[in-house]
């Protein structure tokens, strides 16, 4: 059962300044500290670690994985599956970070995913997630949520500040060939490669086209993050482009017309000013 502390500090409001308003709109891309408190994330690292280890059917050792595999254990949905984590998912405060950020009057949740890096876990390549997602604006954007405290040899995300200009790339799936490509296209910009550690209880919140990677976690600890997505709550489904926006339409907004609102059972409004 959830303390009132930390129900308090998922309900109440965390207060961006305009400067960070600014700095989310020029990069699509901010981390903000102390979004959440040691206790508060030491209580849901030990809850959604072990639904983690309970719905993991990943048996293949590292060295026989591809580079997806490698760079992650990857569960979803994890509110549908626990009701402590959709506390967490839901959290108010996180939301309004998200709408303020966005700018827009309210946010829908598209799905949740636990990230988990193995110790010795591979590279996460250059992508832009919103080559996955049926989604008719940009309006989207990703709560990047460690766990723990995250050294740079435990993998932590890198963001290519305002990256989102670029349309190069866009088309490429996560993989061997995104990591080399982006990567070229990148070093021919002026966009800032930035890479920090995060300290406990920093967030980062990042666009859906904006560019990003993680690096290997060369630890000999789990990194274990949360992430949790939302859009725009007027957000419309368009036709899929590709085979990855026609599985995201079956898996996380089924019974989505497109043309229309995303008003599914598993797409609620979260946040609304």
């Amino acid at each position: 059962m959830l303390s009132m502390q930390i129900t308090s500090i998922l309900d109440d409001y965390y207060k961006l300044t305009d400067r960070q308003v600014q700095f989310y709109n020029k990069h699509h891309f901010i981390k903000l500290k102390n979004v959440l408190d040691a206790a508060t994330l030491e209580y849901f690292n030990a809850i959604i670690s072990q639904k983690v280890n309970e719905l993991n059917e990943q048996k293949l050792p590292l060295n026989e994985r591809t580079t997806y595999g490698k760079a992650f254990l990857q569960l979803s949905n994890l509110w549908t599956k626990d009701e402590i984590i959709k506390k967490l998912v839901f959290s108010k405060r996180i939301a309004k970070i998200a709408a303020d950020l966005m700018q827009v009057s309210g946010v829908r949740l598209y799905h949740d995913q636990a990230l988990f890096k193995e110790a010795g876990g591979g590279i996460t390549p250059w992508h832009a997630d919103q080559h996955y997602w049926p989604l008719s604006t940009d309006k989207t954007i990703t709560a990047w949520i460690p766990l723990q405290e995250t050294a740079l040899e435990m993998g932590p995300l890198e963001f290519s500040a305002g990256s989102h200009e670029i349309m190069d790339g866009r088309e490429l799936s996560i993989s061997d060939d995104s990591e080399v490509q982006i990567e070229k296209r990148l070093k021919v910009t002026d966009f800032e490669h930035v890479i920090e550690p995060f300290d406990i209880g920093e967030i980062s919140f990042h666009s859906g086209w904006v560019f990003h990677r993680a690096g290997a976690n060369t630890s000999d600890k789990m990194r274990k993050v949360m992430t949790i997505i939302y859009m725009d709550k007027d957000m419309t489904l368009k036709k899929p482009t590709n085979s990855g926006q026609e599985n995201d339409w079956k898996s996380w907004c089924p019974g989505a017309k497109v043309g229309e609102i995303i008003n599914t059972n598993l797409n609620p409004i979260v946040y609304i000013k």
